[in-house]
């Protein structure tokens, strides 16, 4: 596991730390994979019975690192590709595993959000069942920031939180949002001073509680909500590798980092 991912587990809680502090927890190709691997591992697990994710340093994710934004510039065909054609016998392409692989496990998944939770960061927080976020955090769906739209599960959990017009607002402003509001719209559960000692509490609840009732019933509310995950998932893909790397895309990357208005063709 890298070093920039902490797995740490007491009794029937696993707690998964996102720690690039000093990149208010970026998510970096490093830290991408390892959430997949960390996933797959707590899969196979059958102590574990709930998971807590949070951040280090006073931060949830500020999103995808932008030196790893930078870095698909010279491969934009090869990565195209990828978002189209997921690995075989998977519906999520690479970029949507390290988020999506959290909603596959069997147990409740709590993400412990403060500071900032943004873009790639506030997909992760929406795969988990529950949000408990601090009374100052800043959360939004940021991909438009950057001429995007937000392709890494998001149309696996969203739809299960908020209505269509309130979601299309968000994902096409990338608009900044307060604790307060969030709870509002049903994007959290709950907001707490200290989310990360709400999420313990909860975790542990829960770890006193039935395994097989509990199990279930994360399985009956998923199962009954969700649509096919493949063809969503597809969409994502499809319509961001039309997207990444056009002029209008790169115009937004360039007039963002030189902090000026964007000139759009």
């Amino acid at each position: 596991m890298s070093d920039e991912l902490t797995l740490t587990v007491t009794g029937h809680v696993a707690e998964v730390c996102l720690n690039r502090p000093d990149k208010k927890n970026a998510l970096n190709f490093d830290l991408l994979n390892a959430l997949t691997d960390t996933a797959n591992q707590l899969k196979d697990n059958a102590d574990v019975r709930a998971v807590i994710l949070h951040g280090a340093g006073g931060c949830f994710s500020a999103g995808i690192d932008l030196m790893l934004l930078q870095s698909l510039a010279g491969r934009l065909d090869e990565i195209r590709q990828q978002m189209r054609n997921p690995p075989e016998g998977e519906a999520a392409n690479l970029f949507q595993k390290p988020i999506t692989v959290w909603s596959e496990l069997a147990v409740p998944v709590i993400a412990a959000i403060d500071g900032v939770c943004f873009g790639a960061g506030m997909q992760l927080a929406l795969g988990a069942d529950f949000r408990i976020a601090a009374p100052d955090t800043r959360l939004s769906i940021m991909e438009a920031k950057w001429g995007l739209i937000p392709d890494m599960g998001i149309t696996q959990f969203l739809p299960h939180l908020l209505r269509a017009d309130i979601a299309k607002e968000l994902i096409m402003t990338g608009r900044i949002l307060d604790a307060p509001e969030a709870l509002g719209l049903g994007l959290l559960t709950r907001v707490a001073d200290d989310p990360l000692a709400a999420a313990r509490t909860m975790a542990a609840d829960l770890a006193a509680r039935s395994p097989d009732a509990v199990r279930a019933a994360k399985q009956l509310v998923d199962q009954s909500w969700i649509a096919p995950a493949g063809d969503a998932l597809a969409l994502e893909g499809e319509l961001q590798a039309r997207i990444i790397g056009s002029p209008n895309q790169m115009e937004a990357v360039m007039a963002t980092l030189q902090k000026r208005p964007p000139k759009f063709t």
